[in-house]
């Protein structure tokens, strides 16, 4: 049973912007590229600096969880890392699922940041029967009709889909069904999610046409 300090622990990360929670993810690269050239310090004013926002932003964010500085010092960057990690849920080790192993299921299984970052990738599915058994980048592939099996087994929390369009809410509606509570969209369409079941959508298409807007926009200025 939750308590009022719960609830009201859950409403104020429930008010942070979204925008807030994506800048925090652009810190925690930042401080861990500082940390591998060996920074041990950091400011506000570097922070931003590194990523086009002003001092006062990155303060402003921040402040949303907490104080994190030391008057005459800045930020320690390990252990602003640290915090930040917390906040964000990656100071732990999630097993995430693939479902679609075409060629951008393919490429989402070779790609080494999510390992990086907390994220490990334990089974991939396929409604085609021949890639059943095989692996791809070292993560074995299961039919679809093994999907709540594995996860129990596996004890998976997170999702990925790159699927065909028309298959996307059908796959959608067995993820949840098989106890999934987060799910990355790769295709290109809404789905829906009861309450409860957090999801996100990556459309690479979507992004293009924002970077060419910008892009067209800043000729007219010239």
């Amino acid at each position: 049973m939750s308590t009022s300090s719960d609830q009201s622990n859950s409403d104020a990360q429930d008010s942070v912007p979204k925008a807030v929670v994506s800048r925090l993810s652009l810190y925690l690269r930042e401080l861990q590229h500082l940390i591998r050239d060996g920074r041990d310090t950091t400011s506000s004013t570097q922070l931003g600096s590194m990523l086009g926002l002003t001092d006062a932003q990155v303060r402003k964010d921040l402040a949303y969880f907490g104080q994190f500085g030391y008057p005459g010092v800045g930020y320690r960057c390990a252990e602003l890392v640290s915090e930040i990690k917390k906040i964000l849920g990656t100071d732990q080790r999630w097993h995430v699922l693939l479902v679609g192993v075409g060629n951008l299921g393919r490429a989402l299984l070779g790609y080494k940041g999510f390992g990086q970052q907390g994220f490990r990738i334990v089974a991939a599915f396929d409604t085609d029967r021949s890639k059943s058994g095989k692996e791809f980048e070292g993560v074995r592939v299961y039919h679809l009709d093994d999907l709540a099996r594995v996860v129990a087994e596996q004890n998976i929390r997170l999702a990925m889909m790159a699927v065909p369009s028309e298959a996307a809410q059908p796959v959608v509606d067995r993820l949840v069904s098989a106890g999934i509570q987060g799910i990355m969209n790769f295709v290109p369409v809404t789905i829906s999610v009861p309450d409860g079941v957090r999801k996100v959508g990556v459309d690479l298409a979507i992004e293009l046409e924002q970077l060419s807007y910008a892009v067209v926009k800043s000729g007219e200025k010239v």
